[in-house]
């Protein structure tokens, strides 16, 4: 008998009111409240905004699985540089007036003002700009485009050779060949209008004595021109 009313359940007064209808039993909190199901009862807090600092994130470091080898960024081109290959928009190809007696597909270099002009019709002229010979290497004259060559092979001529010994007998045509990717050879000379791997030296007295064009525009020309097209430098 005692054993039995050990294990019976305590009820309080106010459970047994509860159970007898006469009202809900108060809520007994315990006295320690950091308890975890104190903190389930209280209301739940709206989410916080998440703080923003202004120190930038650590860095992570990439995994480099062994035997790989990690890719440099590429080169850039210093200012300094940049600026001495550039081309001066000046000399990029252009439609200009033209009142000269010339007949239309006529070619006129003019060596000083470092510009070609292909005659047109209707008063106008395509102009490009040009790379003229050095001072002593200066010429004028009036020929007929000969020849016309695409990626054209170099043989550099004996006078050429002699005043640079370095230089090769033969270069096959292609992008490294100075010849660039059109050549228009002029009559019996050795001058021709030809392209160019160095384009920042467009509108500069450079070459030996030839009239050398960015490729892109030495194309144009040479689709525009056909041989026996009459040449004047002045």
């Amino acid at each position: 008998m005692a054993l039995a009313l050990a294990c019976a359940p305590f009820v309080t007064s106010a459970q047994a009111d509860f159970r007898s209808g006469a009202g809900a039993p108060p809520l007994l909190l315990s006295p320690d409240l950091t308890e975890p199901w104190v903190l389930q009862l209280q209301p739940q807090r709206r989410a916080m905004r998440p703080a923003v600092t202004n120190r930038p994130l650590p860095r992570q470091r990439q995994q480099v699985r062994p035997g790989t080898v990690r890719a440099s960024a590429p080169a850039v081109a210093t200012p300094r540089r940049t600026a001495q290959r550039a081309i001066d928009p000046r000399f990029l190809p252009t439609t200009v007036a033209w009142n000269g007696r010339q007949k239309p597909g006529t070619i006129v270099i003019d060596t000083g003002a470092r510009y070609l002009y292909l005659i047109e019709k209707g008063g106008f002229a395509r102009r490009y700009g040009v790379g003229v010979g050095r001072p002593g290497f200066e010429w004028a004259g009036t020929h007929t485009v000969s020849r016309k060559a695409e990626w054209p092979d170099w043989r550099p001529p004996a006078e050429m050779r002699k005043r640079q010994p370095n230089l090769p007998t033969f270069m096959p045509g292609g992008p490294n060949n100075p010849l660039g990717a059109r050549a228009l050879y002029l009559g019996s000379t050795l001058y021709r209008i030809h392209g160019s791997n160095e384009p920042w030296t467009i509108g500069r007295a450079v070459s030996s004595g030839c009239i050398r064009m960015r490729n892109e525009d030495v194309t144009d020309l040479y689709n525009r021109v056909p041989v026996g097209a009459k040449v004047q430098v002045i």
